[in-house]
């Protein structure tokens, strides 16, 4: 009988690190935890003393960014020029290589919730798949024929220029593009930038969600004009499905009825994983194709 294979999972946010193993045979994640996020040098040393605990074969990483991906760079694997104080030029890819002996895949924490929508809703290859988050950050991904969008760098969706919703003053908060792209007007922060009070306890029918849900519909229009994505999975904790009634309005606004869409209720849609799992199991399936090569 052929020895068991676990592989790990790594959601690199800015707050926290949940750190998950999985067997490859049952398919059953049998141990998880939740790191904060602090200096670079603690999290990443108390994510390999976990998965030193928990044998496994082979890693995936989806983190914040931006990152290097290109392959050929000599900074390949690195954490980019970041706002997370202390964590700019951290080589995460090579640390776990180092410290566990393992292969390690390593992609965006967007492209890897992207990827685990994919592997969700049938790994179809004759189908692409866009994810956004849209939570303290903005950030989205694209799958098409199992792959992701960007060779050597990864998109920035995110930070896509977009015009004000009528009557919205907000100045924004992207230290990079203040209230000219979507981060800095739809991202989580804005809520209580624009109200003083914390998003989660705004009530749902406060005019703000509708100023989110115009940009966020912004993002997704423009997306669907570049890549015409089959699925378009909206994530993150300040939308829910009540706002995506408002998004899919807006986007049908702007279309104007210019290109034939598929029904926009099932084209703009919430994650198909719970608990906003889907990047867990995308770093899964991205370390079995580590163990596959």
């Amino acid at each position: 009988m052929a020895d068991k294979k676990y592989v790990g999972s790594i959601e690199a946010g800015g707050t926290k690190f949940i750190v998950a193993v999985q067997d490859v045979e049952s398919g059953k994640t049998i141990a998880k935890d939740r790191i904060p996020t602090t200096t670079a040098d603690e999290t990443l040393q108390k994510s390999a003393d976990f998965f030193k605990e928990h044998h496994i074969d082979a890693l995936g990483i989806g983190t914040f960014g931006p990152i290097d991906i290109d392959p050929n760079s000599r900074t390949y694997g690195y954490i980019l020029d970041t706002p997370k104080p202390g964590w700019s030029g951290t080589n995460v890819k090579g640390f776990f290589e180092k410290e566990l002996g393992i292969p390690v895949a390593m992609t965006t924490d967007v492209n890897a919730s992207c990827y685990g929508e994919y592997i969700a809703r049938g790994k179809d290859d004759t189908k692409s798949y866009f994810y956004v988050t849209i939570g303290t950050g903005v950030g989205a991904g694209i799958v098409q024929g199992g792959k992701f969008l960007g060779l050597n760098n990864h998109p920035e969706m995110g930070h896509m220029l977009i015009k004000r919703y009528p009557g919205d003053d907000y100045k924004g908060n992207c230290p990079f593009h203040g209230d000219a792209c979507v981060e800095g007007m739809a991202a989580g922060p804005s809520l209580e930038g624009r109200t003083g009070i914390p998003g989660e306890k705004l009530a749902r029918d406060n005019k703000v969600f509708t100023y989110v849900a115009y940009y966020v519909a912004q993002l997704l229009f423009n997306v669907y004009m570049t890549a015409r994505p089959d699925v378009m999975v909206v994530g993150g904790s300040v939308l829910n499905e009540d706002d995506l009634v408002k998004v899919r309005k807006f986007f049908d606004d702007f279309n104007n009825n210019y290109v034939a869409t598929p029904d926009l209720d099932k084209l703009i849609v919430r994650p198909a994983v719970a608990h906003n799992g889907s990047a867990t199991l995308g770093d899964y399936e991205l370390a079995k194709a580590e163990l596959n090569k």
